[in-house]
């Protein structure tokens, strides 16, 4: 009897660590909060938006300023094995088109890493980028369409335009017209919030 006591009460102890799990998000300067506090930044703001709502789940960000697809995918497995996240958020892409780096390139990139993830038991969120139209129809056209390939090739969640209402907007970016401000994080949490809850 004393036996299966011990079992509840150990069961019931590791519980509440059990239903918390990580995000991990894996991303550039715009969710590195470049120019910022990084507690105005949108994952910081994703943190507090969790723990209003209930969950116990802990962020990490590991984002890096200037960081690209090949970069990223470089750092992953590493991450992986580090945090064991639940739920990879890869806000990746926009410093490759920037550059005009190959687009094939960059599914490949981004295709291995919701690959590796998703082998580790991550579920994975995608959130698209678009290019400034001074970089041609052409090829602003195209690499949108490399988000969408990639999170239709490997089942995995996608937000289309993670900077909708920020990008281009008057007020809502930095002087360099890259970097969103202050203002834009909270529009930024709620482009992602509704297709980032269902996964949790």
């Amino acid at each position: 009897m004393r036996g299966w006591v011990s079992c509840v009460l150990a069961l019931l102890l590791w519980a509440p660590g059990a239903l918390a799990g990580t995000v991990l998000v894996v991303g550039d300067s715009i969710s590195a909060a470049f120019g910022l506090d990084t507690r105005q930044g949108w994952v910081s703001l994703l943190q507090e938006r969790l723990r209003d709502e209930g969950f116990e789940h802990r962020v990490v960000n590991a984002s890096i300023s200037g960081d690209t697809s090949a970069g990223g995918l470089a750092r992953l497995p590493a991450l992986l094995v580090q945090h064991r996240p639940e739920l990879v958020i890869i806000e990746l892409g926009g410093n490759d088109g920037l550059r005009g780096q190959p687009l094939g390139q960059l599914q490949q990139n981004l295709l291995a890493m919701v690959r590796h993830s998703q082998e580790g038991g991550a579920k994975v969120l995608i959130l698209g980028m678009r290019l400034p139209p001074n970089y041609g129809q052409r090829y602003t056209t195209a690499f949108a369409e490399v988000f969408a390939k990639v999170a239709s090739e490997t089942g995995s969640t996608l937000v289309p335009f993670f900077l909708e209402g920020v990008g281009g907007v008057p007020g809502m970016m930095q002087a360099d017209g890259v970097h969103p401000l202050a203002v834009a994080q909270p529009q930024m949490l709620e482009n992602v919030w509704p297709t980032l809850r269902p996964l949790l």
